[in-house]
């Protein structure tokens, strides 16, 4: 059965929750309470992860406060246009490594998979609470390591987040403005097989 909801229509019966969730870029600045953003946290902290080492690791700052701007600067521009009106910016990590009491640490192959659940718990959460989060890759790489004090060799820097309250498209830079809407998926039939990967094409 088809469901449709912000626009989007799912193929299959799924729970709107999953339609209703998007990556909106227009902010209006609002401060968002701490006890919220850290419900957004919590969120995370249930995502499932292999053996349950839970890799994720979150680096954030409420916007016009001195931890704001040092995370700000590691975006690139295109992205600095937009993430000004946003509420608070973060950063999901994750730990390379698997670490045990006694034990040299030792490869964690999954980590980067854990903590995209981790990343799709908060976003659910925060869409559910009234508010959104976009996460990002246009971030410099090696000024974010040294910004989040994260070294390379033992965390990945998977994305930044800016998270805030909705607002319309008509407080963003022209050429945001067109693009800002809920966007469509590929069909299931495209990334779904049976038994074996299908050609790729």
């Amino acid at each position: 059965m088809a469901i449709t909801s912000n626009t989007r229509t799912a193929a299959h019966d799924i729970d709107p929750v999953f339609l209703n969730r998007w990556s909106p870029r227009a902010f209006n600045g609002e401060p968002i309470p701490q006890e919220v953003v850290m419900s957004m946290f919590e969120a995370a902290r249930w995502a499932p992860s292999a053996i349950n080492i839970q890799p994720w690791r979150f680096v954030y700052a409420h916007r016009n406060t001195p931890q704001w701007e040092p995370l700000f600067h590691c975006l690139m521009d295109m992205n600095q246009a937009w993430v000004a009106q946003a509420s608070i910016l973060a950063f999901i990590l994750s730990d390379r490594h698997r670490r045990k009491p006694g034990a040299e640490p030792s490869e964690n192959r999954s980590h980067s998979f854990d903590a995209g659940a981790a990343w799709a718990y908060l976003a659910l959460q925060a869409n559910h609470l009234g508010w959104a989060a976009h996460a990002m890759g246009g971030f410099h790489v090696e000024k974010a390591h040294t910004a989040l004090n994260a070294p390379e060799a033992d965390y990945r820097i998977e994305a930044a987040i800016a998270i805030g309250r909705p607002a319309d498209a008509s407080v963003l830079p022209e050429s945001y403005r067109a693009r800002e809407a809920p966007s469509g998926r590929q069909p299931v039939e495209s990334f779904v097989f049976e038994g074996r990967v299908s050609a790729l094409t």
